[in-house]
This record gives C-alpha cells, sequence and structure tokens, in this order.
C-alpha cells in the first residue's frame, strides 16, 4: 500500500496530451507547439512521478487530477493511464504509456494510488 510520504516512479514510452473539457481556456499556439514537441512527439522515455493528487511529467505539473482509468491493453506487454488535469492556467486530457518489464508492478502501483485518491474514479 501508499503512504503519505511514498513517490510511484517510472518511465513512459509514450504520452499523449489534447485540450479538454471544451469549456477550459483554449491552449495558445505557444502551448500547443510545447505540448506537441515535448510530449506528443516526443520519442524519448519520459519521468512520471505520481505523489497524492500531482502527476509530473517531466516538468509539467498536473494538478486538479480526476477521471483517472488505468488499463492493461490485450495482448500488449504495457499499462496505461489516462486522466484529465489542469497544468499551469490550462486543463488536459492525458494518456500516459509504459512498456517496462515492470508493467504489471506499475500497474498494481497505480491502481492503488487511484483508489487512495481518487475513488470516484473506481
Amino acid at each position: 500500500m501508499l503512504d503519505n510520504d511514498t513517490e510511484i516512479n517510472f518511465l513512459a514510452d509514450k504520452v499523449h496530451a489534447h485540450h479538454w473539457p471544451h469549456d477550459t481556456p483554449k491552449w495558445d499556439e505557444l502551448t500547443n507547439r510545447d505540448i506537441d514537441q515535448h510530449l506528443n512527439k516526443n520519442k524519448e522515455k519520459m519521468q512520471i512521478t505520481l505523489k497524492s493528487n500531482v502527476i509530473l511529467i517531466d516538468n509539467y505539473k498536473f494538478t486538479e487530477i480526476k477521471k483517472v482509468g488505468l488499463t492493461i491493453p490485450l495482448f500488449k506487454n504495457e499499462s496505461i493511464l489516462v486522466f484529465e488535469g489542469r497544468f499551469e492556467r490550462f486543463y488536459a486530457h492525458v494518456h500516459i504509456t509504459t512498456k517496462a518489464k515492470d508493467y504489471l508492478e506499475i500497474f498494481n502501483k497505480l491502481f492503488h494510488w487511484r483508489s487512495r485518491y481518487f475513488p470516484d474514479s473506481v
């Protein structure tokens, strides 16, 4: 189980973020380019850190997290974390995929994290 001081750290093979929900401030052109370059089209592995109700993706800090989903796709050795959250003054819908060898252990840690901090998403 997780305690208050526990962080979950892993490397993401792929991250995709887009503006969501529609009734929130639209991303400006600079934000669109930045997210595309540093997250969506970045082929490098990205550091993911979860601590209580905050998700860090490299240097992007997401707060106001909600609608947290977890999945292990059929016939794939990977796990996916999906959520809505706020970064700076913008909101996003984010998919994080890890294909790490310990993807099942990561999934289990994420499952316990979600159950503890986002019980409405279960």
